[in-house]
């Protein structure tokens, strides 16, 4: 199973965002420089991010994108998933009770492979863009405790 391109670009773009916030619009154009991204790519993601309600945009010469929310409130998995990224482990409906083959019955390995695709949406849906940009997320896909005062 891999992430695809709208998916892993709409998360480092809206990284970059949420990092570079500074009071004011962030432009489509400063983001593909800083992160080596297409900008035709961006401006088609944007538009699905403003539509999904995680940035709003300004127009005219001071215009860009910012956050619609905080990055304490915005989840990598609503990212991917506004980016209509599909996280798709089997080839044929949850719902249905036919097989990807068109067989009568699922496969032996379905519920397998479909629970490893609620794991990965659980665990997208519990990191937070906050999380991501104060590298609070370790490689073994562990969160780092903040300390207690």
């Amino acid at each position: 199973m891999r992430l695809g391109t709208k998916g892993r670009y709409a998360v480092i773009a809206m990284t970059d965002l949420a990092s570079q916030m500074q009071g004011k619009p962030i432009t489509l154009v400063e983001i593909s420089q800083r992160q080596d991204l297409p900008l035709s790519y961006l401006e088609q993601l944007f538009i699905k991010l403003r539509q999904k309600g995680l940035v709003e945009s300004v127009r005219g010469n001071n215009g860009g994108y910012f956050l619609a929310t905080s990055p304490e409130g915005i989840y990598i998995r609503d990212i991917i998933l506004a980016a209509e990224e599909k996280i798709k482990s089997t080839q044929c409906e949850a719902s249905s009770m036919q097989s990807c083959h068109g067989q009568s019955e699922r496969c032996l390995t379905h519920n397998l492979w479909a629970g490893l695709e609620k794991h990965i949406l659980d665990y997208l849906g519990s990191i937070t863009l906050a999380d991501v940009c104060a590298r609070r997320v370790l490689p073994s896909g562990c969160k780092v405790k903040e300390a207690v005062a």
